[in-house]
């Protein structure tokens, strides 16, 4: 006997039947949950079910404080394409631009769509408050002391080496140095490996701190060329790595900022025995490895390393909070040249807080909260590709990530989004520029999003401003483009 479907499934199933039949159009309006309640007699609840539904199939999508509404198919969201790259390294220079579009985009009443902070009350700051004054009552010894020597907390340790477990380990606790932030933790690898005047090899587009990074140690800077889905080229990096002058190799494997991209598992393996076999050693940021949108958490290429020659940095500032300033690095093979550039650059990093975080991690509470919190970072970035699909010109490409909470953004040829970017300013409006992503100064049609904060009616609006500017309206939607 057949299984009749749920009530919510049935509901499901026909309003999916009514789009697939274009009895419902892309950018319809669905029937309210309160009409919908009334007219079929379903609960509410039913309802809500039935519209998630249709929400994880891609078929529709919610609006703030104006219902469910048809998606554009999803093929029709034509994603950027990997761009050929210089052939040789470039000296960097991006500091002062990027601090400027960092700081305007930080000013009260500005969209806040610049830089790569989560929404505070996505994060457990309240757990955080208790624990801090918990750890200070029992722990009164982690203030009266500091040491240049035994820097690492082993209750923290001991979390990360539980931990890594998911991330194809268990690595070893002697591999582990705590660091102020993910950005000391690249800043102290870079520096055990490398001297001034070398070549990185960095992703085209690449992450602008990281490029900053390289600027202030005197580095140059090899762009390899990306795909938005798969992350770093390997076989560009072999031709690239070929004849010797590369001294490391700088990339984000797992939630690529900004495309978003996730490697998968064969490129990471064969990336980590190239580099290994060339004696290349590779700084791997995974600080979005836990925030990927996959069932399973994707392993970095530290899993496929079999030398100790990868170095895996990572923080909790997207997840938990920014002010932790809690990073850390398995630094391989290199660990006595990370451990003392550390001990000369900052010494030990606050004990405190690494109590707080060994605690929060040891208690459980941080599986829930990512569980949650991927779902969110999800949603909204999904909301934000559709208020781009709406409001921006047409034939604007728009990146498809699989990790983090970042929206890459290609617009037509013509269009600067540096020399667009003081206009934006003057609306109060923010975003990155995607010229900033670049050594070289690639990506000047292009732009990075902040989707870090609900999409609220407010950001909608923003974006619907944003794209008048670039050329884009409402309308645009209407004409069937991207």
């Amino acid at each position: 006997m057949a299984i009749e479907p749920l009530r919510y499934e049935k509901l499901a199933g026909e309003l999916a039947g009514m789009i697939s039949d274009g009895i419902l159009k892309q950018g319809d309006r669905l029937p309210s949950v309160r009409r919908l309640s009334q007219e079929r007699r379903l609960s509410v609840s039913t309802v809500v079910q039935a519209m998630r539904q249709l929400e994880e199939r891609g078929l529709v999508e919610a609006r703030p404080q104006s219902g469910y509404f048809v998606r554009p198919p999803a093929m029709a969201r034509r994603e950027p394409e990997a761009r050929a790259t210089p052939d040789g390294p470039m000296p960097v220079d991006i500091s002062q631009r990027l601090v400027h579009v960092l700081q305007a985009g930080a000013k009260p009443g500005v969209a806040p769509l610049s830089a790569a902070l989560p929404a505070n009350e996505l994060l457990p700051i309240a757990a955080l408050h208790r624990l801090y004054a918990g750890v200070a009552r029992r722990h009164p010894h982690l203030l009266e002391t500091g040491s240049h020597v035994h820097m690492d907390l082993p209750p923290l340790v001991r979390q990360l080496v539980r931990r890594s477990l998911a991330w194809g380990g268990p690595l070893a606790a002697e591999e582990f140095v705590i660091t102020n932030s993910c950005t000391e933790a690249l800043n102290l690898c870079l520096r055990a490996v490398t001297r001034p005047g070398d070549t990185v090899a960095v992703e085209s587009p690449a992450y602008y701190l990281m490029l900053q990074l390289l600027e202030t140690l005197g580095l140059k800077a090899l762009e390899i060329p990306c795909d938005p889905r798969t992350g770093m080229s390997v076989e560009a990096l072999e031709l690239a790595t070929r004849n010797g002058g590369v001294a490391a190799c700088l990339l984000v494997a797992n939630g690529s900022n900004p495309l978003g991209s996730v490697m998968p598992d064969e490129r990471k393996r064969r990336l980590a025995a190239l580099m290994a076999a060339r004696g290349i050693p590779v700084i791997e940021d995974d600080i979005y490895g836990d925030l990927h949108f996959g069932d399973e958490r994707p392993w970095p290429v530290k899993a496929f390393d079999d030398s100790g020659n990868v170095m895996l940095c990572a923080s909790f500032s997207k997840c938990l909070s920014p002010s932790l300033r809690i990073g850390f690095i398995a630094a391989g093979r290199h660990k006595p040249a990370v451990a003392l550039q550390k001990t000369i650059t900052s010494g030990g990093t606050n004990p405190l807080t690494q109590m707080v975080l060994a605690e929060y991690l040891e208690s459980g509470a941080v599986d829930r909260h990512l569980h949650s919190l991927r779902r969110t970072y999800r949603r909204q970035v999904e909301s934000m590709q559709a208020a781009v699909s709406r409001y921006f010109p047409a034939s604007t490409r728009i990146a498809q990530p699989q990790a983090g909470y970042v929206l890459w953004v290609e617009l037509p040829e013509g269009i600067d989004t540096t020399q667009l970017h003081g206009r934006a300013l003057r609306e109060r409006l923010s975003y990155v520029p995607g010229e900033l992503f670049s050594a070289s100064g690639m990506y000047r049609n292009c732009l990075r999003l902040n989707c870090g904060n609900p999409h609220t009616p407010e950001i909608d609006d923003a974006i619907r401003r944003l794209g008048r500017i670039f050329g884009g309206g409402e309308s645009a939607a209407k004409e069937g483009r991207a």
